[in-house]
């Protein structure tokens, strides 16, 4: 029960907290700067994700086939289209279809 209570309050946080920011920015006009380090966040997060995924628990690299090509194919849609969810995509695409044919 402790588990459960504990993704319920995770969640609820995480959708109160989001849903803040939608509520109280509504109106208001975004300054300049703000918006230019908000297209930061995307590549940012998607390089931790990777970072993550690519050093293992005990501080190894642990990089294999489905990795190199999912990065590669990621850097090539971001660098093409510049969409994060396209990126997003096509890398977590070619990982699974790369580690389904390992």
């Amino acid at each position: 029960m402790t588990t459960f209570l504990a993704i319920l309050a995770t969640g609820l946080g995480t959708y109160f907290s989001r849903g803040s920011f939608i509520l109280v920015l509504a109106n208001r006009r975004i300054p300049p700067n703000i918006m230019l380090a908000l297209q930061y966040v995307a590549p940012a997060v998607l390089g931790a994700l990777i970072t993550t995924m690519l050093v293992g628990p005990t501080g190894d690299t642990e990089i294999g086939l489905a990795e190199l090509t999912a990065l590669a194919t990621a850097g090539v849609v971001a660098w093409r289209f510049r969409n994060a969810i396209y990126t997003l995509l096509a890398g977590m695409a070619m990982f699974w279809l790369a580690g389904a044919l390992q």
